[in-house]
């Protein structure tokens, strides 16, 4: 079965009953996972608060990701597999967030207040999505939430570091009416920075916390999934581009990132990657306004507050629904 991405308010949207309810739908788009799905998989039956529904993807794998798949939709009803045709070779950014709205528009529930992007290779503690669900209800203006990302090895725990105002990729979490507002998900590299400054951007609060009982385990080296991990911190680098990041703050960001793995060579490349699609006039995600309130926040994070533009009303780039900190 295959679907065209396109515009999350295509789906029936929530009625307000909704709002306050727990249900929550995973999608996960997979290829050639066959080493860490089961795992993942055994993490999400085991939870607390059970999802409503989970849509597996599987992208075209080549290894046995769509047998270890199609076993688990056969032992729970709540579990339902995708296949897609194999394009040759992953294609990731916008081909994760193809594969992830392909999963979408299969959905055979529509009263549900949550929505989650998964990897197929995470695991956390058993009652993770209770921990959020909590969350979400305190804070009614939080848009999206998630834990910490850490990578195990050798026994150790090595953190993917993210500010506490970014979400986990890997297990990105959004209360409906948030992700409905923004539109959903860019299918391109940094379709996860994207979605949660146009949440702020809109009013939503974003955060990952830092709390030992909703660390996310992630069992690869963010970005080394497609080639190696160098060719993922260019791609990183030319998804900054495309976003719209501010020059001063992909030198800090680069900086930043060469003391976690890889040392040095993974900030450096993700600056290199940047200024190469800079130089080859690759295009940019088509929004000013998205753009000014980017370049604000990062500006202001950098100390450069005094430099940034004057983010435009939100208004000017649609209606406000809910209420927040726009920070």
């Amino acid at each position: 079965m295959k679907q065209d991405s396109g515009a999350a308010d295509q789906r029936p949207a929530a009625s307000p009953s909704e709002a306050s309810n727990r249900r929550y739908v995973l999608i996960m788009p997979c290829r050639d996972e066959e080493t860490y799905l089961q795992q993942t998989l055994d993490c999400i039956a085991g939870q607390t608060v059970a999802p409503t529904e989970l849509v597996i993807v599987d992208d075209g794998s080549s290894d046995r990701t769509g047998e270890i798949a199609d076993a688990a939709a056969a032992a729970h009803p709540w579990i339902q597999v995708i296949h897609r045709d194999n394009r040759g070779e992953r294609k990731v950014g916008g081909g994760v967030i193809e594969a992830f709205y392909t999963g979408y528009y299969a959905l055979r529930v529509s009263d549900f207040a949550y929505i989650c992007k998964i990897d197929a290779d995470v695991t956390f503690a058993e009652d993770y999505f209770e921990q959020i669900l909590e969350r979400m209800e305190a804070d009614p203006c939080l848009g999206a939430a998630s834990g910490k990302v850490f990578n195990p090895e050798g026994g150790k725990l090595y953190e993917e570091r993210m500010v506490d105002e970014m979400v986990s990729g890997q297990v990105r979490f959004f209360r409906r009416a948030c992700w409905e507002q923004i539109g959903g998900f860019v299918p391109e590299v940094m379709w996860d920075g994207i979605d949660f400054h146009r949440a702020r951007m809109f009013g939503w609060t974003t955060r990952s916390f830092r709390d030992p009982e909703l660390r996310i385990l992630h069992h690869r080296l963010m970005g080394s999934s497609h080639r190696n991990v160098f060719h993922g911190r260019m791609r990183w680098g030319g998804g900054q581009w495309f976003m719209g990041t501010h020059p001063l703050y992909i030198l800090a960001s680069g900086v930043y990132r060469m003391f976690e793995r890889p040392y040095v060579l993974g900030g450096l490349f993700i600056v290199v990657g940047y200024f190469v699609a800079m130089l080859q006039g690759k295009r940019r995600y088509d929004d000013a306004a998205f753009r000014k309130h980017l370049h604000a926040w990062q500006l202001k994070r950098l100390g450069l507050g005094w430099l940034a533009p004057e983010p435009p009303a939100v208004g000017e780039s649609g209606e406000r629904s809910g209420s927040g900190d726009d920070a």
